[in-house]
């Protein structure tokens, strides 16, 4: 998955937000499992991103129920 800009967060539902969340943690799931079992290694870049994605996505959740 590539990296999502807060604007392209801004422009997505609150469905597609929760949709969206979904897959990030999944596939941060995943590359935490490669982690530990060792097998981890051209990806291991991606978890700080997805993390970081997964921040983004979560913020503006709040910011739309907070409305």
């Amino acid at each position: 998955m590539t990296r999502i800009s807060m604007k392209t967060i801004r422009e997505l539902n609150e469905t597609d937000l929760k949709d969206r969340l979904e897959q990030l943690r999944s596939e941060l799931t995943k590359l935490k499992i490669e982690s530990s079992k060792g097998t981890l290694r051209k990806d291991s870049g991606k978890v700080k991103p997805l993390r970081r994605d997964i921040a983004r996505v979560l913020t503006r959740i709040n910011e739309m129920n907070k409305q």
